[in-house]
C-alpha cells in the first residue's frame, strides 16, 4: 500500500495517490479534530471516553447515546477519507478492542515527525555542511504553526508551542552557520521567512540587520530597527537590547540618519489610535511603571492604589480554560472602557488582571472595583466566572542615601 502523507504544520491536509483533502476545503471542524487526535495517538489508541471528552470540549453536548454519537462522528471521518480512495475510511481507521484507532499497517508520513527527526539528526552530526543541509531541509517543512485551526484545543497547545520553539531555535542555528560562510543573501531570505512565523524575536531581527549591513543595505537596516523598536514597545512595553541599538548606530552612521530623530520625537512618543479609557500594557511594562511610581510618590505624596482582579468559578469550582479565556477578555474590555485615561491595566496571570489607580484613595478605589464587578455581572449574567478583587496602596520606595 502506498504511504499516506499528512501535513499538520501550517494547516491540516491528507494526501494519497495524487489526491489531497485539507481543512481549508472542508469546514467540518470536529471531523478534522477527531482525525488529528486519532493520528496523534496512533501508537497508543485513545479510549472512547477520551474521544467523547474531546468532542464535548469542542462544543458538543452530552448525548443520551454516546456510543452512537461517536459512531456517527467516525462515519463522517471515514466518509471524508473515502474521497481519497473508495475504501480508505475503513482501511485506515479500524474498530479494535472497544475503541477506534488508526490501522498501524497503513504507513503514515507526518511532516511534524519528519521535521523533528531532521532537527535531531542535524544537532547530532559534527559535520558543519551536513548540519546546515539538514537544518535547511527541516525549515522547508515548517509551513506554519501546528494545526492552526485547532490551536485552542488543550492537547494541541503544548505541541504547537514545542514545534514553534524548535523552529525558531533551528532558524537561529542555521543563521549562525550561514553567517560563518558569509551567505548573506540566504540569511536575508531565512530571516524574512522566520519573522513571518515569529515576528517578535529580537534575535532574528538582529541577524537580519547584520545581513543587511554586510550587503550594504543600510537604510533597510535602519527601517527594520525602527519597525522592530515600535513593535516591541507597543506589544510588550520594552525597548531594544544593547546589541540591537549598536547595530542601529552602525547603520545610522553610514546613512546619515540621526540616532534619535529630534523633529519627530514628540510624534513618535504620542499615543496613537486609543480613544479614551484606561491604558493596557504588558506586565513587564506595568512593573516598570509601578517601580517609577514607587520612586515618585515618596516625594510627591501622591496616593496610588493597586487593585488585583481574579476570576474563578462559582463555589470555588475551577473554570474550563476556554471559559476562563472568554471571561478574561470580557473583563479586560470592560475595564478599558470604564476606567479613567490615567489608569493602567495589565494581565499578570491567566486568571488575573492588575490595575493601577493613580490619585485615588482607598475608598474610591474600592468603589471603582465594585462598579467594575457589577458592570460585569450585568453585561455577562450567564458567565460561569466570578470576580474577586483586592485593593492595596502602592508603597513608596525607600531610597538609600
Amino acid at each position: 500500500m502506498q504511504q499516506v502523507h499528512m501535513k499538520m504544520l501550517g494547516g491540516f491536509s491528507v494526501s494519497f495517490q495524487g489526491k489531497t483533502v485539507d481543512d481549508s476545503a472542508n469546514r467540518m471542524r470536529k471531523v478534522w479534530l477527531l482525525l488529528a487526535y486519532v493520528v496523534h495517538n496512533r501508537k497508543r489508541a485513545a479510549s472512547q471516553e477520551q474521544y467523547l471528552t474531546l468532542l464535548q470540549g469542542a462544543g458538543g453536548e452530552e448525548s443520551a447515546d454516546p456510543s452512537g454519537k461517536l459512531k456517527a462522528m467516525f462515519y463522517r471521518v471515514r466518509t471524508m477519507l473515502n474521497s481519497l480512495s473508495p475504501t480508505a475510511g475503513h482501511d485506515w481507521i479500524v474498530y479494535r478492542d472497544g475503541t477506534y484507532c488508526w490501522n498501524n499497517e497503513v504507513d503514515v508520513v507526518l511532516d511534524t515527525e519528519e521535521f523533528e527527526a531532521l532537527c535531531r539528526a542535524a544537532m547530532e552530526t559534527e559535520d558543519g555542511a551536513e548540519r546546515l543541509a539538514l537544518y535547511e531541509k527541516a525549515l522547508s517543512l515548517y509551513g506554519g504553526d501546528f494545526l492552526p485551526k485547532l490551536s485552542m484545543e488543550p492537547w494541541v497547545i503544548p505541541l504547537s508551542a514545542y514545534y514553534h520553539r524548535l523552529y525558531v531555535e533551528v532558524a537561529l542555528e542555521t543563521l549562525a552557520l550561514l553567517q560563518e560562510s558569509a551567505a548573506w543573501q540566504k540569511m536575508v531570505a531565512l530571516c524574512e521567512a522566520a519573522l513571518k512565523i515569529e515576528p517578535y524575536s529580537e534575535e532574528l531581527h538582529c541577524r537580519y540587520m547584520q545581513a543587511l549591513l554586510a550587503l550594504g543595505r543600510r537604510e533597510e537596516a535602519v527601517r527594520l530597527y525602527e519597525d522592530m523598536s515600535e513593535k516591541l514597545f507597543a506589544t510588550f512595553g520594552v525597548m531594544p537590547s544593547d546589541e540591537s541599538r549598536a547595530l542601529y548606530r552602525e547603520a545610522s552612521r553610514e546613512t546619515g540618519a540621526p540616532v534619535v530623530p529630534t523633529d519627530g520625537i514628540r510624534e513618535q512618543l504620542t499615543e496613537q489610535g486609543q480613544q479614551g479609557g484606561a491604558m493596557k500594557c504588558e506586565y513587564d511594562f506595568f512593573k516598570l511603571v509601578y517601580q517609577m511610581q514607587a520612586r515618585s510618590i515618596g516625594r510627591s505624596g501622591e496616593v496610588v492604589h493597586i487593585a488585583l482582579f481574579s476570576l474563578h468559578g462559582y463555589r470555588g469550582k475551577e473554570l474550563a480554560r476556554r471559559s476562563l479565556d472568554v471571561a478574561m477578555n470580557n473583563l479586560e474590555e470592560l475595564m478599558l472602557g470604564n476606567l479613567r485615561q490615567g489608569d493602567l491595566v495589565s494581565r499578570c496571570s491567566v486568571s488575573q488582571l492588575v490595575v493601577m489607580l493613580p490619585q485615588a484613595n482607598y475608598e474610591n478605589s474600592v468603589m471603582v472595583c465594585q462598579r467594575i464587578e457589577k458592570a460585569f455581572e450585568r453585561k455577562y449574567p450567564h458567565s460561569p466566572a466570578k470576580i474577586h478583587f483586592s485593593v492595596q496602596p502602592l508603597e513608596p520606595r525607600e531610597m538609600k542615601k
